[in-house]
């Protein structure tokens, strides 16, 4: 049997099976077994994959018995199977991190959270313009339920705006994207992706339409100057869904700017050096937009904003280096970054804020959370031997190799900010003498749903939507216990794991970055 023709099985498994839990909402046990199991299956279906591609092969399947162009085609190269490993991973370890939080016990998370990797996968691997609009839309409509769980939670207007901002955003980007679809059928005749193979660089129409759908995507990455939503939404929603946001969301566009200027540009260079000013000017507004903000989420919120442009400047540069380097850094930077929110979510859960200065000398107290954020912190900053430092290295050698000067100096001072911001963080939560403060009886997630504890007994108080807090030096009754720790130490110990290792990784996307550079086997395993 051909394999390719269970790569649907991606999207419609976890979508069957979410469906099929929203019925069955009263039984928690089995939804907590199905969503595990389910993504469990996922990460091991995925490593599966590795053999078929790893020569540079491509494997694809059409849906519904039609014949090229009409079929929708499921594609999996090297580049679509280290993303579908990372965010099965990712998903897993964060569907962990929300039951240990209490978040799956709330009514419908569970399949709300399937539904968003269903349409996660089908970006992934889905070879036309317009099904990626559908997998795009799957994905961001549990998305809403999930962020409105939060708001249920724990109400207050600064969480409702968020949400409205997030839909606001995403709506934006979503109805951008179809625009330049329908501009791009309309010029090109077709929305699949190997019959439009170099279609922009040889027609200048063709061209203008894939610029509106990579400028949807930008808005779906955050890139400047279309990047301020980012910041301004994922620090109101619970720690929980702010890791799995993280590691999901903007990292869709980014696939997804990749694939269309490899595939329908053909890595045209006329327009890399915009993409390049764009870039390097996201990595220095998001690390500067860091420097005044007063709470762990905000900060490292502003920090993937600049992270993201490090990623897609492997686009800009399209050199086989930079191509490599830039996928390397997108899977270190998926693992990284939630690693970093669920370090600092625990704590904000089991003591009931995250805000800098209100609660201290959490090494003490938490010393497996405090080496969970060091390694995660110095990876983000580029520190060796973590996973960080062969990103950075291999992007920055990329950038000197394509003689670009300007960006290698931003890379090197937006690394060192970024070390200082983490160094702010470790010195406002996890250093100094100890403080805590009285938890809001909203603020975290309460398994029962009860007011007055949080986290294993810690006393209660009020939050205003300005989120200043009553300072006192009262100890809570329980630490972070370890299934709500796990999850940040599992992927702090990945992040080490892929720097010491990082050669077999980097060359994973050496293979990844040839088929982007060379598209003749995606177009040719599509078209037979």
């Amino acid at each position: 049997m051909d394999i390719a023709v269970l790569l649907p099985l991606f999207t419609a498994l976890p979508l069957i099976l979410g469906g099929i839990l929203v019925v069955g909402h009263r039984f928690q046990l089995l939804q907590e077994i199905v969503l595990f199991a389910t993504l469990g299956g996922a990460v091991a279906a995925s490593a599966a994959l590795f053999p078929l591609v790893s020569e540079g092969q491509t494997i694809a399947h059409g849906i519904g018995m039609w014949g090229f162009g009409y079929s929708i085609p499921f594609v999996a190269d090297m580049f679509a199977v280290l993303m579908l490993v990372t965010t099965a991973v990712l998903g897993l370890v964060c569907a962990w991190f929300a039951a240990a939080t209490g978040l799956t016990k709330q009514r419908f998370s569970a399949p709300l959270i399937l539904i968003l990797m269903a349409g996660v996968f089908g970006a992934i691997l889905t070879g036309d313009l317009f099904n990626f609009f559908v997998c795009l839309e799957i994905m961001l409509l549990p998305s809403y339920g999930l962020y409105a769980l939060t708001i249920h939670r724990r109400g207050g207007s600064l969480l409702v705006g968020g949400m409205r901002l997030f839909i606001a955003s995403n709506l934006l980007g979503s109805t951008l994207y179809m625009v330049g679809v329908g501009l791009v059928y309309g010029t090109a005749g077709s929305i699949n992706l190997a019959e439009l193979a170099g279609a922009a660089k040889e027609d200048p129409a063709v061209a203008l339409a894939g610029s509106v759908c990579l400028l949807a995507m930008f808005i779906k990455a955050s890139i400047v100057p279309v990047h301020s939503w980012l910041a301004q939404t994922y620090p109101y929603t619970s720690p929980a869904i702010t890791a799995l946001f993280s590691g999901l969301h903007t990292k869709v566009g980014v696939y997804m700017i990749y694939r269309i200027y490899a595939v329908l540009f053909d890595g045209d260079e006329r327009f890399l050096w915009i993409m390049v000013a764009l870039f390097s000017l996201t990595m220095l507004v998001g690390v500067l937009g860091a420097v005044g903000e007063k709470t762990t989420r905000s900060i490292l919120g502003f920090h993937m904003v600049s992270q993201l442009g490090y990623i897609v400047m492997g686009v800009a540069l399209f050199t086989e280096l930079g191509l490599a380097a830039g996928i390397f850094y997108l899977v270190h930077h998926m693992i990284v970054k939630a690693s970093l929110f669920m370090s600092t979510g625990a704590i904000e859960v089991q003591y009931g804020t995250g805000e800098l200065g209100k609660i201290t000398a959490m090494a003490k107290r938490e010393p497996i959370m405090a080496v969970a954020f060091f390694v995660a912190a110095l990876s983000l900053a580029g520190i060796p031997p973590f996973s960080g430092f062969v990103a950075k290295f291999s992007l920055m050698m990329g950038t000197w190799d394509a003689g670009l000067i300007y960006p290698l100096v931003v890379m090197v001072v937006v690394s060192l900010i970024t070390l200082l911001s983490m160094l702010k963080i470790w010195g406002g939560v996890f250093w100094g003498d100890p403080k805590t403060p009285v938890p809001d009886p909203g603020h975290g997630q309460d398994p029962d749903g009860a007011h007055g504890t949080l986290g294993g007994g810690v006393a209660t108080y009020t939050r205003s939507d300005s989120q200043t807090m009553t300072e006192t030096t009262t100890t809570p009754k329980s630490r972070v216990g370890f299934w709500m720790a796990a999850p940040a130490v599992i992927t702090a110990a990945i992040t080490l794991v892929l720097g010491l290792g990082g050669e077999y990784l980097m060359q994973y996307s050496e293979v990844a970055a040839n088929n982007l550079m060379d598209t003749s086997s995606y177009v040719e395993a599509v078209k037979n």
